[in-house]
């Protein structure tokens, strides 16, 4: 399986994770507020104080987003592209987003793929200090009670980033069994999720949100992204017994490579590592 090597050493337990509670809703972003602010009012107003989300078709402007790039100095195995920041509405097709804290302050870390106002299709992590809602637009959420997304210095990829973390519950109506969960790098997605799930007796499970990275990507459909530097959104996922009675994960996705090549479909089991981080959670539904 592909690999790229890290600038740190790695931990011993490659899956960060908190078993919680949690609820999934939906709530629409007020048109004006920064994109972050819109979607911690929505989770406020729900009890929720950390959680992920989905959308499809959104409006933003004032946008600021980075795209996947090499590294500049090698104190990371990838980086950031300069900042873009498209002038007028740029309309979102689909994303993802995680909700938790950094610095002690709310923060999102959020991929998308979108198009611009002149017509230019592109994609990226959506950045919360420049990002505002330019037209009301609904999003699907799921928020955790027991457990928050917090950044934190990663000695391993030497970035600062999300992971579940245990939270003092706050009394937020939940419905199901969920796991916040930090897949580190260079597993495979999918064996990652199936060998978690029957570890802990998850027989059938739904993915909510989900922000990450993989090392290019190879699609069931036959698409290969070759370039290993991706930012990369789960559009829909989910683990369940195949006709043996195994563990299969279905994992369907969005992404764009550092060349600005993008792809959409359903990941390959085996053959998809993970390349910084994975953020995401798992509703157990038996």
């Amino acid at each position: 399986m592909r690999s790229i090597k890290q600038p740190g050493a790695p931990v011993t337990e490659r899956i960060q994770w908190v078993e919680a509670r949690g609820r999934a809703f939906s709530f629409t972003v007020e048109a004006g507020l920064p994109l972050l602010e819109a979607a911690r009012r929505g989770f406020a107003a729900e009890g929720f104080t950390s959680g992920v989300l989905n959308f499809g078709h959104g409006a933003l402007g004032p946008f600021g987003y980075v795209m996947p790039a090499l590294s500049r100095t090698g104190e990371n195995a990838a980086f950031y592209s300069d900042t873009y920041r498209p002038a007028g509405v740029t309309r979102t097709r689909l994303g993802s987003m995680t909700l938790g804290m950094r610095d002690g302050a709310p923060f999102y870390h959020c991929h998308g793929l979108w198009t611009e106002a002149d017509g230019k299709a592109s994609g990226g992590h959506m950045l919360p200090d420049e990002t505002v809602v330019s037209e009301p637009f609904e999003v699907q959420a799921f928020g955790i009670e027991g457990a928050m997304f917090t950044a934190e210095p990663d000695l391993e990829t030497n970035f600062k980033l999300f992971g579940p973390v245990a939270a003092a519950r706050t009394g937020a109506r939940t419905t199901s069994r969920a796991f916040a969960l930090r897949l580190r790098p260079n597993q495979d997605f999918a064996g990652c999720l199936e060998a978690f799930c029957k570890a802990h007796g998850i027989a059938r499970a739904k993915i909510h949100g989900g922000v990450g990275s993989t090392i290019g990507a190879r699609f069931t459909h036959g698409g290969v992204i070759e370039p290993f530097a991706t930012e990369l959104a789960i559009t829909a996922g989910t683990i369940a017994p195949d006709t043996s009675g195994a563990l299969e994960a279905a994992l369907d996705v969005a992404l764009i490579d550092y060349t600005g090549g993008m792809a959409e479909g359903r990941l390959v089991r085996g053959d998809n590592p993970v390349l910084m981080t994975m953020e995401l959670v798992l509703e157990a539904l038996e």
